[in-house]
């Protein structure tokens, strides 16, 4: 055994990869988590490239879009999307989703829609070729330290919604929620949706936890839903209504998100 791991030393570490691959689900998750990023990071690069022609431009998303795509094959995810005629509108709109994991990005690739902005916080912006993608495919970062130059940024973007045609994504939870339920929405999208007078269009991701658990090193594939829910019309609202918006999109978002995950009152079958 010796002299054959002398003479195939590449062969050796192979199988020995293969075997930890197949009979340790943690080793397998941080092989594909990292297979993940390192996917993310190369086809940035790729982005950058074909997006330096044209600069800073929200349909430069089309191409991480169509690059983040194949992923889901890869990692044998399925994801079924429900309500898809409730994206079909031309107007401005503020789109609103859950937020779980780092797998999100890849998910809502899946409902994207054209011109749509994505708001992220500002440390996304120094990862690399990925913060450069992002901010040449036009995202918004905005420091969650700084309120005041935070709500001026949500300000300007109010006034280019109609302006330049565009459509918002924000996650209202603000930071990624592994509990299996949703956490109090910030108000910020909800500002911004009544700020410009466009209605919000709740998606809802179902829980991963069937395929995907960062605590039990779980990564396997597996089947999850998106359920994008009718518009939330914001037309004649001011700012003293922000505050029942916000828990009336949440409630109808956390009840989407029992149903589709398979839950009754928020505890999983």
């Amino acid at each position: 055994m010796e002299l054959f791991f002398l003479h195939y030393p590449f062969t050796c570490l192979l199988i020995a990869f293969l075997v930890l691959y197949q009979v340790k689900p943690a080793f397998r998750f941080f092989c594909k988590m990292t297979f993940y990023k390192l996917w993310l990071f190369t086809i940035s690069t790729g982005v950058a490239i074909l997006s330096i022609p044209r600069g800073r431009n929200v349909d430069n998303m089309m191409f991480l879009r169509t690059l983040i795509m194949p992923l889901k094959y890869i990692f044998g995810i399925q994801i079924v999307v429900k309500g898809k005629e409730n994206l079909r509108t031309k107007k401005p709109f503020v789109l609103v989703l859950n937020h779980q994991t780092s797998l999100d990005i890849l998910v809502m690739m899946e409902i994207l829609p054209r011109r749509c902005v994505p708001i992220a916080k500002k440390e996304i912006l120094y990862m690399g070729t990925f913060g450069l993608a992002c901010w040449l495919a036009g995202v918004i970062f905005i420091d969650r330290k700084r309120r005041e130059e935070s709500i001026g940024t949500l300000t300007e973007v109010a006034h280019s919604l109609h302006k330049d045609n565009l459509r918002v994504l924000i996650f209202p939870e603000g930071t990624r929620n592994h509990g299996g339920s949703m956490l109090p929405f910030k108000r910020g999208a909800f500002q911004l949706a009544v700020k410009a007078q466009v209605p919000i269009i709740p998606v809802v991701l179902s829980s991963y936890n069937n395929f995907y658990n960062q605590k039990e090193k779980k990564f396997t594939p597996g089947k999850m839903t998106i359920q994008i829910l009718p518009e939330v019309e914001t037309l004649g609202l001011g700012p003293d209504d922000v505050p029942k918006l916000t828990e009336q999109v949440r409630d109808s978002m956390l009840s989407a998100y029992q149903g589709i995950s398979g839950m009754t009152n928020g505890a999983s079958h």
